[in-house]
């Protein structure tokens, strides 16, 4: 069991805080049911109970569920109800007023909480209920620093008149978690585009699309995309893996090019993000980086898809 990844969770101040004035806006104390997606060891769903909540079930799966259990029992939170399963396993019906899941991932999607809040949201939820969070936007922008680049072109400085070029072409076709600065980012990250917003209150897909573009004002050579999220817990509670925000235990997910783009003054350099994700097949993400002229003639394409870079 992942209990080192769980410390880290419950070793985010800045996520905890977060979430706990997000409870706090929302519970009613003797009145508000809330139910807890995906509870961990059972932190949120404590905080709920000691905000007041009524009553508070909590959905965990595997091992882990044993830990929340030993917690919960440590704490005496006799309104908190653990059920060790998935909750879209449960077969019966809930009456929740609200609906709390940290299920992000350093992608924000990886962890199928558009799937997960969907079910919970028909089958848990009063009318009028809450869920959080309520909104996630995910952003882009072009990475201008050499520094991952440098790191992920090892391949082709191996020497000793050897090729690794299949296996670069793998390590090119992959998402990277990193810590990325805003130094690093074209205009200090000030031009990062929206590229995608998903509301989680109603329905929608989980397969997801979208288009960010700039055109540059000076010349500058991008190596690669760095792409955050912020997510809306409730009206002005937000929670950001943004690289000038506060810092979480999320990080930043680079996406690397085939070969730096050598950018103009006056032309634009373009991304493509496709992401799907499902309880079933994990996440699947694929990029197209896309450079034109100053007259928008296409000087260059560079498609890329995880599926190329995936060793199982």
């Amino acid at each position: 069991m992942r209990i080192e990844y769980h410390r880290t969770l419950i070793a985010d101040e800045v996520r905890n805080d977060a979430f706990f004035r997000a409870l706090k806006s929302l519970i009613v104390p003797g009145k508000t049911m809330v139910a807890d997606i995906g509870a961990g060891t059972g932190l949120l769903g404590l905080m709920a109970s000691k905000l007041g909540a009524k009553e508070v079930f909590l959905f965990e799966t595997a091992e882990v569920a044993g830990v929340a259990a030993q917690v919960l029992k440590a704490n005496r939170a006799k309104n908190c109800h653990l059920i060790p399963c998935h909750s879209t396993e449960f077969d019966d019906r809930l009456s929740a007023d609200v609906i709390v899941s940290e299920t992000l991932g350093n992608y924000a999607l990886e962890e199928n909480i558009i799937g997960t809040l969907a079910d919970a949201r028909s089958r848990f939820l009063k009318p009028g209920g809450a869920i959080v969070p309520s909104q996630i936007a995910q952003y882009v922008s072009p990475v201008v620093s050499a520094r991952i680049d440098d790191e992920l072109r090892a391949w082709g400085r191996i020497g000793h008149g050897l090729d690794l070029g299949p296996a670069q072409m793998m390590t090119l076709n992959n998402a990277y978690v990193r810590l990325v600065q805003p130094s690093e980012l074209l205009d200090d990250g000030a031009s990062a585009v929206a590229w995608d917003a998903v509301d989680l209150r109603r329905e929608t897909r989980a397969k997801r699309k979208g288009r960010a573009e700039w055109r540059v004002a000076k010349p500058a050579t991008v190596f690669g995309f760095a792409v955050w999220w912020t997510a809306e817990l409730v009206a002005g509670v937000s929670l950001s893996t943004a690289p000038a925000s506060p810092r979480t235990h999320w990080e930043q997910l680079y996406f690397p090019l085939t070969r730096p783009v050598q950018v103009k003054a006056r032309e634009q350099i373009a991304i493509e993000l496709r992401s799907n994700s499902s309880e079933e097949a994990g996440t699947h993400l694929a990029w197209t980086a896309v450079h034109e002229n100053a007259q928008g003639a296409v000087l260059s394409r560079q498609a890329h898809d995880l599926n190329k870079g995936y060793l199982p």
